[in-house]
């Protein structure tokens, strides 16, 4: 069990981010990344529980970045001799081709307030990520790995399941964080699949999958109602939108784009 000064703890709590006190559980995830690619990246290292196990391991070649610059001087003391591989920064905002212009996998004990933001840019570059695996709050990784049909099923699983393979691996326990959070986790894997375009306009695709889940309980004829070229029909309109898989969502966007040209 690793300990740092009560400052960070407080910044890091602002940020949604829960500290992993239970050694077990954090070898459990990180026996989870598979080698998959030789670089990977830590998003949140917090107190290191999860860097320092990545940096035992011969098979990677990690850094970690995180946004509070006390977690980052925490480690850069703690562990000098990693210092290059500890960046202060944000995942959201970084050039992440400039620094990963191969193939790399992610890792991470997720802030909860910003993981949804976090999975939309693996999706923006998903021919880089080839693989994630993360603690999230297990409701959204529920979401994340639900079929269609599945009433969890929703804008995230549509996403995410175009481009990733998804793996429910594990539930944990709130009583193994500090501070423990009202919720219980979960740790998913994704691992890119072979999909390497989706078919149609991809632009097209995100808008008909997002306008459609913010209306779910409607049938997509009512909720793309204000999307769809004159005389447009489809039987697809007669569903909701969990009950379209990632080929029919396709499907109906190149229908769409046909029949606007």
């Amino acid at each position: 069990m690793y300990f740092c000064s009560m400052s960070v703890v407080r910044a890091k709590k602002s940020l949604g981010q829960h500290f992993l006190r239970d050694g077990n559980i954090a070898r459990k995830i990180t026996e989870s990344l598979l080698p998959v690619t030789r670089e990977v990246l830590e998003i949140g290292p917090g107190m290191g529980v999860l860097t320092r196990l990545l940096l035992e391991n011969a098979a990677f070649s990690v850094r970690a970045v995180d946004i509070d610059r006390e977690s980052v001087d925490y480690l850069h003391a703690e562990l000098p001799e990693h210092r290059e591989r500890i960046l202060y920064g944000d995942f959201l905002k970084m050039d992440i081709a400039a620094l990963y212009p191969e193939p790399f996998s992610v890792i991470g004990n997720l802030p909860y307030n910003i993981s949804s933001q976090i999975f939309f840019r693996v999706i923006e570059h998903r021919d880089r990520v080839r693989q994630v695996v993360c603690m999230i709050q297990k409701e959204v990784a529920e979401r994340i790995a639900a079929p269609c049909g599945n009433k969890s099923y929703g804008i995230l699983s549509v996403f995410l399941q175009a481009f990733y393979r998804i793996e429910y691996l594990f539930t944990v326990s709130e009583k193994v964080f500090d501070p423990p959070p009202k919720v219980k986790s979960a740790v998913i894997r994704l691992t890119r699949n072979e999909r390497a375009e989706l078919g149609c306009d991809e632009g097209m695709f995100f808008r008909v999958v997002k306008t459609g889940f913010n209306q779910r309980r409607k049938t997509l004829r009512n909720s793309l109602r204000g999307m769809l070229p004159p005389t447009f029909e489809s039987d697809y309109l007669n569903l909701r939108p969990e009950q379209l898989d990632i080929h029919d969502f396709v499907q109906l966007t190149q229908l769409i784009c046909n029949h606007s040209n």
